[in-house]
């Protein structure tokens, strides 16, 4: 009679970054609506400006802005006193990157506004590369559930091991049950939350892959 060995196979690839995508915040606050609408959309232009700029000049892979929005509330004090109104103005940015060099220059210019948010960089794959390299996760993961039922055969005295069931982490539960989260993921190596906001070096992005599989063996 076949003894069934199941196993998890995982691997993970690594690889530079070919893109990074800036988001910024244009925004004003203050007691005259037209005066912070003024000043916030003048910044909102400048920044597109230059935002144009280094797309006429290659930079750029993608870029994307938000409309202006206006709006008002009435704050409260510590003693519960309704304060007079306040009226605010916004707009997101977002400036994707193909000239990585050419970021750290750039943010720290548009960072010397005033209207303006940095909100941080995400480092990211073009889509073909992101699937090539996802790819071959698959298939190292694959390979080292093979491998791992090759030894666990071995140590158990059988022969080669056949593969009869393949899916992703958690689709072959033992019991019925929902599936684990999904087994494929990118993450950068170094988390950047604590990351000085003048530091724009890429981080290492790695693409991880994560496969259940089934195999039975015979006595040797």
């Amino acid at each position: 009679m076949p003894t069934t060995i199941a196993v998890t196979g995982r691997a993970e690839e690594r690889i530079a970054p070919e893109l990074g995508a800036v988001t910024l915040s244009v925004g004003g606050s203050g007691a005259a609506r037209e005066h912070v609408y003024g000043r916030t959309s003048a910044a909102h232009e400048r920044l597109l400006a230059q935002v144009r700029e280094l797309e006429a000049s290659g930079a750029l892979d993608t870029w994307s802005a938000g409309q202006l929005r206006v709006w008002s509330y009435r704050p409260w004090n510590n003693e519960g006193r309704q304060l007079p109104v306040v009226h605010q103005a916004s707009a997101d940015v977002e400036v994707v990157f193909s000239d990585l060099s050419r970021i750290g220059e750039w943010v720290g210019e548009a960072a010397g506004s005033d209207e303006i948010t940095i909100g941080g960089i995400d480092w990211r794959l073009t889509e073909a590369t992101r699937r090539r390299v996802q790819e071959a996760a698959q298939r190292a993961a694959v390979a080292d559930a093979v491998t791992k039922a090759r030894v666990y055969a071995s140590a158990l005295g059988l022969g080669t091991p056949t593969p009869v069931e393949l899916a992703d982490q958690g689709l072959l539960a033992v019991q019925p049950g929902p599936p684990m989260p999904k087994a494929m993921m990118m993450r950068a190596v170094a988390d950047v939350g604590s990351a000085a906001p003048t530091e724009f070096a890429p981080q290492e992005l790695v693409i991880e892959a994560a496969v259940d599989a089934r195999f039975t063996a015979d006595p040797a």
